[in-house]
């Protein structure tokens, strides 16, 4: 596939914790001026002031003589614009319902996604707010135990806000965490259906040997929660609760949050599955497991506090979160073994994908440190008030 070329060279956050060429070339400014004759009331062209390093998209910051404004860019194997605006309207609904969620902007043609060539553009208002974790890794833990609190709770007002929005799951499953798999009794004939319409994931996973690995990997953790995950109240989530995609008001304790971001990931699940997810995002070192701290508990443990302040948690909701957390991962992980497989074609960044991201986050939840982390949220109602 052709990309634009870029005005500048460009770095992106790689797998390993480091910085690697983007899969996805730079936005420039000859691609602003395109899409911007798209929105002829967000201005015009003066610059763009900041190229975002996530690898999974291009997307820049804008300045017009209209504002600011935040441009992502898509090739339309990853989103096509109806899946696009499948995303952009679970946003509204949470906007409507008082979480600070970013307007996406409507074309001249009154919809949110523009396509160009092969490719597909969302336009958003800035995020208002400071971008305090902007650079860091989607697995960099956090280091505040008040901004956790804080995050917790603002993801409990979103579960909240969300209950409005009764749409369909989404229709893909490039780059969405999504959790069929997890909640199925039957994983492995559950992925076997869905191979055929997943040829990428198919061609990874063509001999048995991956096949059973998998398997063996999830079997033991699934069997204890799956019965648990079928009775959970289905709701869409937002997939990918890292502070990077929080903007806050300061750098203090007090901060409150301003602006919720990048929903890119978010599907049909249900309430916990998110509160896993943040977990898993914000309170294990997973770039840096020999370290001295591959695990946070007072992270997890701030997180839980903060959302139990909005939803309240039982015990039994612990058990679920606990037992749950050593494979929410997995839907999505499967879905960036497709990605690196079949769209970026590296099959190296499959096997990372696979390998260490898949697996290895399972076997993780078997060592001293990940059981440690376990049964510290499973005895979490020791800490604050609980149902």
């Amino acid at each position: 596939m052709r990309e634009p070329m870029s005005d500048t060279p460009h770095r992106i956050h790689g797998l390993a914790g480091n910085e690697v060429a983007p899969d996805w070339a730079p936005i420039t400014s000859r691609e602003v001026n395109a899409v911007l004759a798209h929105y002829p009331d967000a201005g015009t062209f003066r610059s763009i002031d900041w190229h975002s390093p996530r690898p999974l998209s291009a997307a820049c910051l804008v300045q017009t003589t209209g504002g600011s404004f935040f441009l992502k860019r898509h090739h339309e194997s990853v989103r096509p614009g109806t899946t696009l605006e499948d995303e952009h309207r679970f946003m509204h609904t949470l906007r409507e319902h008082g979480v600070p969620v970013p307007r996406v902007l409507s074309n001249s043609d009154n919809a949110s996604a523009t396509w160009i060539g092969d490719w597909v553009y969302e336009l958003h208002e800035r995020a208002s707010g400071v971008d305090l974790y902007r650079d860091a890794f989607s697995w960099q833990p956090l280091d505040n135990a008040a901004h956790a609190r804080t995050a917790g709770t603002m993801l409990a007002s979103l579960h909240d806000a969300s209950e409005a929005h009764t749409a369909a799951q989404r229709n893909t499953h490039i780059l969405v965490a999504r959790i069929e798999l997890i909640a199925s009794v039957d994983p492995v004939a559950t992925l076997r259906r869905q191979l055929p319409e997943r040829p990428a994931l198919a061609t990874y996973m063509h001999d048995t040997d991956k096949a059973n690995a998998w398997h063996a990997a999830l079997a033991p953790w699934h069997a204890a929660v799956q019965p648990h995950l079928a009775q959970q109240p289905p709701l869409w989530t937002h997939g990918d609760w890292h502070v990077s995609n929080l903007c806050w008001s300061d750098a203090g304790e007090n901060a409150s949050i301003t602006s919720v971001l990048d929903f890119g990931l978010a599907a049909r699940t249900f309430a916990l599955f998110d509160l896993a997810t943040a977990i898993e995002r914000n309170a294990i070192a997973w770039l840096d497991l020999d370290g001295a701290r591959p695990a946070r508990a007072d992270i997890a443990l701030a997180l839980i506090q903060g959302y139990h302040q909005r939803r309240p948690l039982s015990s039994c909701d612990l058990d679920v979160l606990a037992a749950l957390l050593p494979i929410v991962h997995v839907d999505f992980a499967l879905s960036e073994v497709e990605y690196y497989q079949g769209i970026t074609q590296s099959r190296a960044d499959a096997d990372v994908a696979w390998h260490t991201f898949l697996l290895g986050h399972m076997a993780w939840f078997k060592t001293t440190d990940g059981v440690i982390l376990l049964d510290a949220i499973r005895n979490a109602h020791g800490r604050f008030v609980l149902q």
